[in-house]
């Protein structure tokens, strides 16, 4: 059975005289009109592998708003390819990487672009942006580091460093931080936390908040309540200050985003150390919540 073959893109999108325009591009090779993408590199984080082939097509620099639809198909020879899509703003322009693969970047409407595009897929996420609401802020949650074994540390829990195994997602996690382009770092107060995001702080030069909201209580039955509060300071960073990342912990995360979706059962967000969200808003309404 061929190896599947796992790509991503971006519908890159920037504010027209007649509402959002999308970028395309046009490839010689296949003489088609398509939304930028491209095979991700080895071992490539896919959100990562959006940015890059967005800015190597287009030659512009997209910051991740929110996942789209994974477009799935079989190529001639039957090998399966996937395509992770995000929706992407503009930040910066500079010269297109990618030549030989692209020879046309144009900026059209949202209704210019779907009879432009050649792939019924790539119609269907100009389908989607154009149903959603604009994105009005977004934030990033993350779960602290691995951080060894609660029970075979005998010192303050609070003070429990993250392990070689943590140091190792921490890193990943700034990686792919530093794509958000973020102007807030806010970790709850445990050490691990604060240390989960120390090498995001580093690359961007941003200092740590420490916020008592996002930690856990020190009783378990406290936890949904402790996560209401928790869930109103992630409403309240939506306002002023930029982008947050925000660390948190395991028994708070899926309780904070449950409340934040106004559901009932708090399983569905369970995160594992070192994972993490991205959620959006248009208003006061969550309009996405992507797994990274």
């Amino acid at each position: 059975m061929p190896v599947p073959i796992r790509a991503a893109g971006g519908v890159l999108c920037r504010p027209g005289r007649d509402g959002l325009e999308v970028c395309v591009v046009h490839r010689p090779r296949y003489q088609d009109w398509s939304l930028p993408k491209g095979k991700l590199d080895h071992g490539e984080h896919p959100l990562a592998g959006a940015v890059r082939e967005v800015r190597e097509e287009t030659g512009f620099h997209g910051v991740p708003r929110m996942r789209l639809r994974t477009v799935e198909y079989l190529l001639p020879d039957g090998t399966p390819k996937s395509v992770e899509f995000w929706l992407m703003a503009v930040t910066g322009e500079g010269p297109v990487e990618d030549a030989d693969e692209v020879d046309e970047v144009r900026w059209l409407s949202l209704a210019e672009a779907l009879p432009k595009l050649t792939y019924p897929d790539d119609r269907a996420l100009i389908e989607q942006v154009a149903k959603m609401p604009a994105v009005t802020a977004v934030a990033v949650l993350v779960r602290h580091a691995h951080a060894g074994e609660r029970k075979k540390w005998t010192g303050n829990d609070a003070l429990r460093p993250i392990d070689p195994v943590g140091l190792a997602e921490a890193e990943r996690i700034a990686a792919l931080g530093v794509l958000f382009q973020p102007q807030r770092l806010i970790s709850a107060t445990p050490l691990r936390c604060k240390q989960t995001l120390e090498p995001l702080a580093g690359a961007l030069q941003l200092p740590i908040v420490l916020d008592g909201a996002f930690a856990e209580p020190p009783l378990a039955e406290d936890a949904p309540a402790k996560a209401k509060v928790a869930a109103q300071r992630m409403l309240d960073l939506r306002s002023g200050g930029g982008l947050a990342v925000v660390c948190s912990q395991g028994k708070m995360i899926p309780d904070m985003l449950a409340t934040l979706r106004d559901e009932g059962d708090p399983a569905p967000y369970k995160t594992p150390k070192g994972g993490g969200w991205v959620l959006t808003w248009s208003g006061d309404r969550l309009i996405g919540l992507s797994r990274l």
